[in-house]
């Protein structure tokens, strides 16, 4: 399949252009962490565990070679906690030289590195004594940020604090429902205790990262669903937009960069969220095909806090067929370029993902550009690979045509 740029928008200066991966869904026996506990703990969503994943933790030279290779020039990747706080104020020089040379590494090609210092997963010992919500536990992230500052210190320009904090806060009021069950449409209500909790712990991590070097660009990333209003329910959508999004786009006003993360849509009538059109094609992780998706997110985004830079930290599609994540990314960066073009300031694009990952609790949700063998872990970028990290040489953001 041939695609070729229609019209061609010219990236603003710096932009970041890359990919992004999360450390357990890549590196591989992250076992001191809470989720290697639940995959081998009979937790009922988790159809197998991560095990190996895609032996980053050892294999991450060769997966940024092919960063390089396929012309990207960013790539955002997180450090996990677990290694290097594996007993509380214990922290393991080892990890953290680990996690150096991968920072030295990115640049020495041509990489600039966005590094994430929590993607969803703690140290079990963390979890254990009540996670986000028990006193204290900010000053124990920011005491762990403050001990990443051999890894940030010397050339990091953006740092993500939290990844999701609004998935994190849902994940805790589905907890509270019972059986942690998600409604056929929608997202439960986020825990408000953990709301409070999470945004304290990203200030305070914030703190931290302004103390190792001011310098840095500090921020997080935020799931947009992209609330649509059905039927005048603009009031309704408003509603139950705020808690579960909102509020956190809020806590990001004073941060230097605002991280945009959006793969679809979610309509909202008067009696709340209505499931995807019966005939509307699906990913494989079941979510509505919505390539517009990131559009709507950026300008939302920008809407509640105005004049915050934003960077798409995660957008793309779990498909096995290529063909339909090339026409997906087509759209989005369509909707990229619109939104720049409107005078969004839009600072960087990072696809979701650069390889096919443990998608918590299950390998089925294929999202990479590179797929990789389970047995050998021989990498294998796809066509979509060299498609989209062509423009990181051109430097422009491609206006594509769509195939239906």
């Amino acid at each position: 399949m041939t695609m070729t740029p229609a019209s061609s928008t010219p990236f603003p200066d710096g932009f970041l252009w890359g990919a992004s991966t999360a450390a357990h869904q890549i590196e591989g026996n992250n076992t001191n962490s809470d989720w290697w506990h639940k995959e081998h703990s009979g937790t009922p969503h988790i159809k197998e565990p991560s095990l190996d994943a895609a032996d980053s933790y050892h294999r991450w030279r060769e997966d940024m070679d092919l960063m390089a290779v396929l012309g990207f020039t960013d790539y955002r990747f997180s450090i996990e906690w677990a290694r290097i706080e594996p007993a509380p104020g214990h922290f393991s020089r080892a990890a953290l030289a680990h996690y150096r040379r991968m920072v030295e590494g990115a640049f020495e090609r041509g990489l600039r590195p966005m590094v994430t210092l929590h993607h969803f997963t703690v140290p079990r010992w963390f979890e254990e004594r009540g996670g986000w919500t028990a006193d204290g536990a900010a000053d124990l992230f920011a005491r762990y940020v403050r001990a990443c500052a051999p890894v940030l210190n010397q050339g990091v320009r953006h740092v993500c604090t939290i990844n999701e904090p609004n998935m994190i806060a849902v994940m805790a009021g589905a907890a509270k429902n019972g059986d942690g069950g998600f409604p056929p449409a929608g997202l439960p209500t986020p825990d408000a205790e953990t709301t409070e909790a999470i945004i304290e712990a990203h200030r305070a991590a914030t703190a931290a990262v302004k103390e190792i070097d001011a310098t840095i660009n500090t921020g997080w990333t935020i799931a947009n669903q992209v609330y649509q209003a059905v039927d005048g329910a603009e009031e309704a959508t408003a509603a139950y937009r705020h808690p579960r999004e909102d509020v956190f786009i809020e806590a990001a006003r004073a941060d230097d960069w605002i991280g945009v993360q959006s793969y679809t849509r979610t309509r909202i009538g008067p009696d709340g969220p209505i499931p995807a059109p019966e005939d509307a094609e699906r990913t494989l992780t079941q979510w509505e095909y919505y390539p517009s998706a990131v559009g709507h997110a950026l300008r939302h985004t920008a809407e509640i806090a105005p004049g915050v830079p934003l960077v798409v930290t995660e957008n793309g599609i779990a498909t096995a067929d290529d063909d339909r994540r090339l026409d997906y990314y087509a759209g989005a960066l369509d909707e990229v370029a619109a939104a720049i073009e409107d005078g969004v300031d839009v600072q960087g694009y990072l696809a979701w993902s650069l390889l096919d990952n443990y998608e918590w609790g299950s390998y089925e949700p294929t999202f990479g550009l590179v797929a990789f063998d389970p047995e050998t872990f021989a990498r294998t970028p796809k066509p979509s690979a060299a498609w989209l990290g062509g423009f990181g040489r051109t430097r422009t953001l491609p206006r594509l045509p769509r195939t239906p």
